[in-house]
């Protein structure tokens, strides 16, 4: 889709009423996730964090969405996609910042070029134990893409038109940090398979796309 065309239909999620955690359930990897995330918002010890959902103009005009290859680590999140993001800092003042300073550190979007125009709906991640807290956002021109060197492994430009294609509804036998050989529900994206919290997001977005476009 041209992204001109895009803009003025996206610009309309300012009034949408959220789909909520029904579509983050359609693709989470475990039976217990809101249980989970009563007994964390309870406790009070989460740690919380913030994403970019953004889409631009690729160099064509075509409507792209950005998602990152993380670095392999020693952690829950090694080498998984992912939104460009990060935790939340004091001196951010509110997740909306964070989200934008991450993803200027993490991908070089200047966070004066974007145009935040929905808070989605916050997720409990709880082998990190993270609430996380995306937004949906567009940035009018094309970015320069500079991906972070410690943080980022690889760029993932993602065409509209590929993301809303149901084929890229898949399962995949994956073995977790809590469970060995699960079957989860899973997105096949630009060859990447992109499963739990980042499938779980991009689901509500497929859905929130799905009325708008």
């Amino acid at each position: 889709m041209e992204f001109t065309e895009f803009l003025n239909k996206a610009l309309k999620v300012t009034k949408m009423e959220l789909p909520g955690e029904d579509f983050h359930l359609k693709m989470a990897p475990i039976q217990r996730l809101l249980e989970l995330k009563k007994l964390a918002k309870d406790k009070n010890t989460a740690k919380k964090a913030a994403v970019l959902v953004l889409f631009y103009p690729s160099e064509i005009g075509k409507t792209n969405l950005i998602l990152i290859l993380r670095k392999t680590y020693k952690g829950v999140h090694s080498n998984q996609v992912g939104f460009p993001g990060g935790k939340y800092e004091e001196g951010d003042n509110n997740y909306q910042n964070t989200a934008l300073r991450e993803t200027e550190e993490e991908v070089g979007v200047p966070r004066e070029s974007v145009s935040v125009l929905k808070e989605l709906t916050e997720i409990y991640i709880p082998p990190s134990n993270f609430f996380v807290q995306p937004y949906f956002a567009v940035t009018k021109s094309t970015p320069q893409f500079i991906a972070q060197e410690e943080e980022v492994e690889a760029l993932i430009e993602v065409d509209l038109d590929h993301f809303m294609d149901d084929a890229i509804i898949i399962s995949k036998t994956l073995t977790t940090s809590y469970a060995i050989d699960i079957e989860v529900p899973a997105y096949l994206i630009n060859d990447h398979v992109v499963w739990g919290a980042t499938a779980m997001m991009l689901s509500e977005v497929r859905e929130i796309l799905s009325k708008l476009l």
